[in-house]
């Protein structure tokens, strides 16, 4: 197949692109500086709404998954707008070139994430439940709703709601891995909000068995079936690196220290189920976090 990708250079986007080109696919990236004369590359500006349409003709799967870093900084104004319009203004140029396309993608798989749900404690969540109301899930939605114009020129649109992903090589597991080698890891808050993660090579298998998989359409949960409390995901983050987790971080400490962005990142609980992928037939390669943690940290 013909594949591109935005956001090749992310977490996700390195390995997925690895994984693709590995399989033998013809894989382009879509990038914001001018593309290099002879690479697989073509060119957009999502700032300026500029994009090479004449170049995104014949692809047969575009995965989007651009977009700017929601926990390298602190979230000032001018940072919660950064995170927006790089979601929803990208996501808005691209859906909108695909729609005016002679020869469209079969499939567009968009990237979003599962701060869509808010804060909802122990309720468990599917692809079917309402919205949360706070400033991630806010984004969410318009994101989400930034695809509509791929959706309706007839391109199957996958909306892939990401949940933690685990990696040593980036994203939150990599950040918490210095205080937990340390031994001064712990809980966050009371420990009983839940988190819903998934291996970076299972993101990877169920990316492509959703470019495969035309029964996929609409908001697709990427999470494992077992999501689990931050109280037993510090356990056993500690139990896998022989490190005691005796110093947990209580909520106005990390308030404190992130302000608004811990109580969406790091305080808010969300329960959610891969229902989607499961009635799909995605086979997971990580079920259980032990498991998981293992495998990712011997991999490092």
């Amino acid at each position: 197949m013909k594949i591109l990708i935005s956001g090749s250079h992310g977490l996700v986007g390195q390995a997925l692109f690895a994984s693709l080109v590995e399989d033998g696919h013809d894989v382009v990236r879509l990038v914001r500086r001018q593309h290099h004369v002879g690479s697989p590359e073509v060119e957009w500006d999502p700032k300026h709404g500029v994009i090479d349409s004449a170049h995104l003709e014949g692809f047969d799967a575009v995965v989007h998954l651009a977009g700017e870093n929601i926990a390298d900084s602190r979230w000032s104004t001018e940072k919660k707008r950064r995170i927006r319009e790089s979601r929803v203004q990208g996501t808005e140029i691209l859906s909108q070139a695909l729609n005016r396309l002679s020869h469209p993608p079969k499939v567009f798989l968009s990237a979003s994430a599962i701060g869509y749900y808010g804060d909802r404690g122990s309720e468990i969540l599917d692809e079917t439940s309402r919205p949360g109301s706070d400033f991630l899930s806010n984004v969410c939605v318009q994101w989400e709703q930034a695809t509509d114009p791929a959706a309706k020129a007839g391109i199957r649109t996958v909306k892939m709601r990401f949940g933690i992903i685990l990696s040593s090589r980036g994203g939150a597991l990599a950040k918490m891995l210095t205080p937990f080698r340390m031994g001064i890891g712990g809980r966050i808050g009371n420990g009983r909000q839940w988190m819903s993660w998934i291996a970076l090579d299972d993101v990877v298998g169920a990316i492509k068995h959703s470019i495969g998989d035309v029964s996929l359409a609409g908001p697709v949960n990427f999470v494992a079936p077992n999501p689990v409390t931050n109280a037993d995901f510090t356990r056993q983050l500690g139990r896998t690196l022989s490190r005691p987790t005796l110093f947990p971080v209580p909520e106005f400490g990390a308030r404190l220290a992130f302000g608004e962005m811990a109580d969406a990142l790091l305080l808010s609980s969300q329960r959610v189920t891969p229902s989607r992928l499961n009635e799909a037939g995605y086979r997971f390669l990580e079920l259980e976090l032990s498991g998981a943690l293992r495998r990712v940290l011997s991999s490092r």
